[in-house]
């Protein structure tokens, strides 16, 4: 490229030195994640190269430098007539998250497909060549809009296709929740981003705003263009996120008015009975309508465009009530309890609205205007361990608005994005009185099944809304010993982060269920007390502030490198300002009541523990925001021939993601809205006397007033939750080293990837005995309260895992010459965690006295996956598609208990895989096995106006992909050879086969 004049190299020089100043001056924390494409080559010596999008005419103009190398950045996706000159038109296509490479060279024109595909293009094009992106170091896939439109679905969020990615899992749950997970992270450490915008939760579990205990799609489908899934070591400017990285694109209007209609629908006649339906012989009542249309086109020819679109989605998906833990005790239920097993039904509808204008005044600008819209509403909490008389009503609405402007000149261009976010979700308990809640007998960490009206803890109202205001500023002629476009970013965001954690009703009794029976009378009831003077809802205006530079450094034809830090802050209020209240400070310095030697505090049975409660007990000025996020980033990729057919790549990067908020309020919440337990001493649960600790009286039925008059006036019961004055932030450390090859039509990649994270927060149980012991005589200290209150619930950071996998992919992109297209991805993980819940949210881990004392177990994520997809242009205007999932059985992890000799408690905890199933040929080892096909008729209605009649045919063989896990540890010191088997008359993911209808028209 062009020499960089003394005065520009000024210019940059004072720029970062700005933005380094700036980041750490600020007191507060994050950046913009580009879906755009870039476009580098090289042309003859300062040549002008055009960029014109062949849909709405936006024109972007460079120069090429001295040396005739040229980069144009932040280029909408899409088709574009590349002018390097005369005689050199091309017409090539830009896909979403990329940087292509395009040289212009004198050649003879080639209409081969392979030559199309090539890095040195000449002459003038007339059908579009896709430019692919290999000389990356990110490890990623781009999820095409073929793909979109052919992969058979079953639902319309168009997170599904992630799944046809190498390292990623899209599931559709038991209960028609969908996650999307990376390795073995849960799914909150995954962000996605569209039109550069991050869509993180800050409060909730899911990921991405809105998909917590969900059914419904973060974002219409018809309004997105592509995207791209990045599963680890992406650049500086992706921020909050830990594991894989989803950035996506959305449509525009165009020079032509274009739209689109559908309605697709199936119900019980439309698919088979999953198997609790074959065992009670009863079919639940089932449908699924979904619908929605596009439309958009100009304002103005070449300059102003608009888009619109909604999707509908009504759904009624069948659910079992199965047992939860401790399965082998489930047939000594009472029969009142046994009787709400089985099928029930999870009704659901969601509205979702997506609006853009955009307008290009000149050739340097563009302006895009954008917002979201999307309100839920559904029955939630039924299924594995939860009967219907469980159930909640959830409403979910979740608004985004953003506004960007892009300005570019030959040597550098700037993004400056403003956003507007208001996210929330209110699930309030359907039904109201005394619930029930059926515990094993030796363990009441070990729930088998709750009843009647739900707890007060799944009454919840959590949210965020709040503005940002981000700048991108990229140079792209910088030259020194080789070529460099330079990335520099900030952000600044002030949202207001809302939590209340239960409600104030609905007092849960739990009884015991033994080898021989449910005992008649419960050994324990929770219920919400209110604190006077305080509010069970907590709000903090939260402060975000992020700031990165990047360079992406090709150093000649072969070797490219990217080399990146970040640096992040987040200042929560209501955290690092709290203040421990005055009467819990005061009970840590009285006697221990649990039969303790006079003289001796709470604190100090505490301390003979393990445990400094000076570390737990804020002044309001003893706490401080971590400040200390730099993560450099660095990967490379050496093109081994110079033309793209074989490249090696790698990189090794750290990345923060955050603690989510519903964990951050907890000492507050816990307090103000507490649910104090009082336990009714039996045979297997033990006590001092006290206020909590009482004899049972049937009166106590008579609802939550009665119980509350038992602790008028006092504290007791109430439980004390308290964080780490110490709190980290999660993060990840990603290797990963890989090699890309193109063979003939085929792209290939074959990557080793080692994704680490550290600093999980997590709740263990703080009561110790009077020695300072965690084990006496097999049980845990739960009745060993502080004085006065219930019991002690310290946070710490400290959860981990461990993921290594193989991660190969295949892919033969369609053309409209061969008219077909195949991808194939295989995954093999080692995960591990040092927990051991099978939920990958769960945030609580009381089987252990630390989190350290936890061994690293496999986690819930299969060994072996392998999805292909393939594509077909039939005649007579029919479009066919499959898809074909395999995968071994997801392990079963939960606490062991079998008599084992080596601990404290004949417990410990354990991850065993299941026994699987076949296919075709082979061994029992398939966990989850889903062949899916699709074919599509298109015809013409009139003039301009297409139709389409589609049918979805899926899990075709009918194959039970079982969710649910029986339990059978073993006894007296032996652990039985097969431990975890799938429960058959359980809860399947995915779908039974079942069979979609869809009717569309295009114009």
């Amino acid at each position: 490229m062009k020499a960089v004049p003394n005065y520009k190299k000024l210019v940059l020089a004072r720029f970062i030195a700005a933005s380094i100043t700036a980041a750490a001056a600020l007191p507060t924390a994050s950046y913009a994640q580009s879906s755009d494409a870039n476009l580098r080559g090289t042309a003859a010596p300062n040549t002008t190269i055009t960029a014109k999008n062949v849909a709405t005419g936006y024109k972007r103009i460079t120069k090429s430098g001295t040396d005739g190398s040229y980069a144009l950045v932040g280029l909408q996706p899409g088709t574009y007539q590349i002018d390097g000159g005369p005689g050199t038109t091309q017409t090539v296509t830009l896909t979403v998250a990329s940087t292509a490479t395009l040289n212009f060279k004198a050649a003879a024109p080639t209409t081969s497909a392979s030559a199309a595909n090539a890095t040195n293009l000449s002459g003038v094009t007339v059908n579009a060549t896709t430019l692919t992106e290999v000389k990356t170091s990110e490890v990623g896939t781009t999820v095409s809009q073929r793909q979109i439109a052919t992969v058979p679905q079953i639902t319309r969020n168009f997170l599904e296709f992630a799944d046809t990615v190498p390292g990623m899992v899209f599931t559709v749950q038991q209960n028609g929740n969908t996650s999307l997970q990376a390795g073995g992270q849960a799914p909150s450490a995954i962000n996605v981003y569209i039109d550069g915008v991050g869509q993180k939760n800050y409060v909730l579990p899911g990921g991405v705003t809105g998909q917590t205990s969900s059914q419904g799609n973060p974002f219409p489908q018809l309004a997105i263009g592509e995207y791209k899934v990045i599963t680890s070591n992406y650049k500086a400017e992706y921020d909050q996120i830990s594991s894989a990285a989803v950035t996506a694109e959305t449509k525009s209007g165009t020079n032509e008015y274009h739209g689109e209609l559908f309605g697709n629908w199936t119900d019980t006649v439309m698919r088979a009975e999953n198997p609790s339906e074959v065992a009670s012989g009863e079919k639940q009542p089932s449908h699924d309508k979904e619908y929605g249309f596009a439309f958009g086109g100009p304002i103005i020819q070449d300059k102003a465009h608009f888009f619109i679109a909604y999707e509908g989605k009504e759904y009624d998906t069948p659910i079992t009530v199965v047992p939860g833990n401790a399965t082998s005790l489930a047939s000594q239920l009472p029969p009142s309890a046994l009787e709400q097993l089985g099928p029930a039904g999870l009704p659901f509808k969601e509205n979702l609205y997506f609006v853009k204008f955009d307008w290009e005044p000149t050739n340097r600008d563009r302006i895009e205007v954008s917002g979201k819209y999307r309100h839920e509403d559904s029955i939630s909490g039924i299924g594995t361990g939860q009967a219907a008389s469980t159930a909640v009503d959830l409403v979910n609405v979740d608004k985004r608005f953003d506004v960007r402007w892009d300005h570019s000149t030959d040597s550098w261009f700037n993004r400056l994005q403003a956003t507007y976010e208001d996210a929330y979700y209110k699930p309030t308990a359907l039904n109201y009185g005394n619930g029930s809640v059926y515990t094993a007998y030796n363990n009441q960490n070990q729930e088998i099944l709750d009843t009647g009206p739900a707890t007060p803890l799944a009454t919840e109202n959590k949210g965020q809304k709040g503005p940002s205001l981000q700048d991108d500023f990229t140079f792209n002629d910088i030259e020194w010993h080789g070529d460099h476009v330079i990335k520099m970013g900030v952000k600044y965001k002030l949202v207001r982060l809302t939590a209340q954690d239960a409600g104030e009703y609905n007092p849960q009794f739990s009884y015991d269920v033994t080898p021989t029976g449910t005992l008649s009378i419960p050994y324990q009831v929770q219920f919400p007390v209110a604190l006077p003077g305080t509010s069970p809802l907590v709000s903090t205006s939260d402060r975000q502030f992020g700031t990165y530079i990047q360079d992406d450094w090709t150093i000649d034809d072969h070797l490219t490198v990217n080399i990146g830090v970040r640096w992040d802050y987040e200042k929560t209020p209501s955290y690092l300002n709290y203040v421990t209240p005055p009467e819990v400070v005061a009970a840590f310095g009285m006697q221990d009541p649990n039969n303790a030697p006079a003289g001796q505090t709470y604190a100090e049975t505490l301390a003979k523990g393990g445990i400094n409660i000076n570390n737990y007990i804020s002044t309001g000025n003893n706490r401080r925001a971590q400040d200390n996020e730099f993560q450099p980033r660095f990967g490379f990729s050496y093109d081994i021939n110079g033309d793209e057919a074989h490249v090696i790549h790698g990189g090794a990067g750290r990345s923060y993601d955050r603690d989510l908020y519903e964990l951050l309020q907890l000492e507050q919440t816990k307090l103000a809205l507490s649910e104090p337990v009082i336990t009714f001493p039996n045979q297997y649960h033990s006590c001092a006397p006290s206020a909590s600790c009482i004899p049972w009286n049937p009166a106590y039925y008579g609802g939550l007033g009665v119980l509350q008059t038992l602790l008028a006036g006092t504290t007791a019961g109430r439980e004390v939750d308290m964080i780490t004055n110490n709190v980290k932030t999660p993060y990840s450390d990603q290797v990963s080293l890989g090699m890309r090859n193109k063979v003939g039509d085929w792209n290939t990649d074959v990557t080793v990837a080692r994704v680490n994270s550290f600093q999980g927060l997590v709740f263990q149980l703080g009561n110790r005995y009077p020695n300072g012991a965690f084990w006496e005589n097999g049980s845990q200290p739960w009745g060993n309260s502080i004085p006065g209150f219930g019991s002690l619930i310290i946070a710490n950071n400290g959860l981990t895992t461990k993921t290594t996998q193989l991660l190969i992919s295949a892919e033969k992109p369609y053309t409209p010459e061969s008219h077909w297209g195949v991808t194939i991805a295989y995954t093999y993980s080692h995960a591990l965690q040092n927990n051991d819940s099978q939920d990958v949210t769960d945030q609580y881990a009381f089987d252990e006295e630390t989190i350290h004392d936890y061994p690293f177990i496999g986690s819930a994520v299969a060994k072996h996956r392998l999805v292909s997809t393939g594509s077909l242009d039939g005649p007579w205007g029919l479009l066919f598609g499959a898809k074909l999932t395999l995968a071994t059985p997801i392990p079963g992890l939960n606490l062991a208990c079998f008599g084992d000799t080596s601990t404290p408690s004949g417990c410990l905890p354990y991850s065993a895989t299941p026994p699987g199933s076949h296919f075709l040929f082979g061994g029992p080892i398939f966990g989850y096995r889903s062949l899916d096909f699709q074919v599509t008729k298109n015809f013409k209605i009139y003039g301009n106006f297409d139709g389409y009649v589609r049918f979805d045919l899926l899990n075709a063989l009918n194959w039970n992909n079982y969710s649910d896990y029986l339990e059978n540890y073993g006894s007296n010191g032996v652990l039985n050879k097969t431990p975890v088997t799938f429960n058959p008359i359980g809860n399947i993911d995915g779908t039974p086969r079942e069979l979609k209808f869809t009717l569309g028209i295009k114009f």
